[in-house]
């Protein structure tokens, strides 16, 4: 039963999957490929941005900023709920990011 609960867990907190160029594009990225969803003037995202660059850097992770308002169904998925972060495929924050739990996530993301 745990295993069907974890299934649906991760069905409902991924995104909605298609077949957009950002969904595409993420679909292909790795373990050191972290992606922060954000917009201009976002103060959350630039904070979130600022607080795991120097995790990034202990990784040797790549960051890639994508700006929710120039993508339709970006806009659509994730509306005001930026700053939302993935490394590789896996959603790892939104809106605060806890630096422990990232450091972590990044570490497993490496052993996968």
């Amino acid at each position: 039963m745990s295993s069907l609960l974890g299934t649906l867990h991760e069905v409902f907190e991924s995104p909605a999957v298609s077949d957009s160029p950002e969904d595409l594009r993420l679909a292909r990225c790795g373990p050191r490929d972290v992606t922060l969803y954000t917009r201009p003037g976002c103060h959350l995202c630039d904070e979130a941005k600022a607080a795991i660059a120097p995790i990034l850097r202990e990784f040797a992770a790549a960051l890639r900023e994508v700006n929710v308002d120039e993508d339709e169904v970006l806009k659509e998925r994730y509306g005001w709920d930026v700053p939302v972060i993935f490394i590789g495929q896996h959603k790892a924050a939104k809106h605060r990011v806890d630096l422990a739990q990232f450091r972590k996530q990044l570490q497993d993301a490496e052993a996968r």
